[in-house]
């Protein structure tokens, strides 16, 4: 759900774009099913999932609210980070946020029939509600938490993530703040390598 971060992590090309936004959506084997763009940018997306998870600090944050969230802790973090990016901006990005939404917001709506169904639904209510530059404010990520905790089969409780962060705010930040330039450094080294294939299609 970390949309924020994964578009901006995407480069400039607009099939990578593309795939990295619906990867959720897709799973397995690529083999062809979609454009050579759009499957390097799924497959950077997983990348981006995967050094997540190994990564000490998101493992640090998503620890704190393992024993409350369980499953979901991880989906949490990854909306809290959404929210320092979208927060501070300006200091990962040399384009204006909005521009930068707007811009993509287009290019997803003019690619709209490559996407899955998954991603097909959730477009509309993304740019409705402007979920990109909301997630700076704390009132439309608890209305996105509300919306995710609706949606889970499982009580999740992420209606109440929002408390949880405000009580340990400047932890998230400074974790936030460590974490994502190491990413920035690692995705930006990986693209320039791009691989054909994810190591667990091999």
């Amino acid at each position: 759900m970390n949309f924020l971060a994964h578009l901006h992590l995407s480069g400039k090309e607009e099939d990578v774009i593309v795939g990295n936004f619906v990867a959720d959506a897709v799973k397995g084997n690529l083999h062809g099913r979609f454009p050579e763009g759009m499957e390097r940018g799924i497959r950077l997306h997983r990348e981006i999932d995967h050094y997540t998870d190994q990564h000490p600090v998101f493992k640090a944050s998503r620890s704190r609210l393992s024993p409350k969230y369980r499953m979901y802790s991880g989906v949490i973090v990854d909306m809290y980070y959404d929210h320092f990016l979208a927060k501070y901006w300006n200091e990962y990005s040399d384009e204006n946020l909005q521009q930068f939404v707007a811009g993509t917001y287009f290019l997803l709506i003019r690619r709209f029939h490559l996407l899955p169904p998954r991603s097909r639904r959730i477009l509309p209510f993304m740019i409705t509600q402007n979920w990109l530059v909301g997630y700076r404010d704390l009132q439309v990520l608890q209305r996105v938490f509300n919306g995710m905790a609706r949606r889970t089969s499982h009580v999740s409780g992420m209606e109440n993530a929002i408390q949880d962060l405000q009580s340990d705010y400047q932890l998230y930040e400074d974790e936030f703040r460590t974490f994502f330039p190491e990413i920035i450094q690692h995705i930006n080294l990986y693209r320039s390598n791009f691989p054909q294939t994810h190591p667990s299609e091999r």
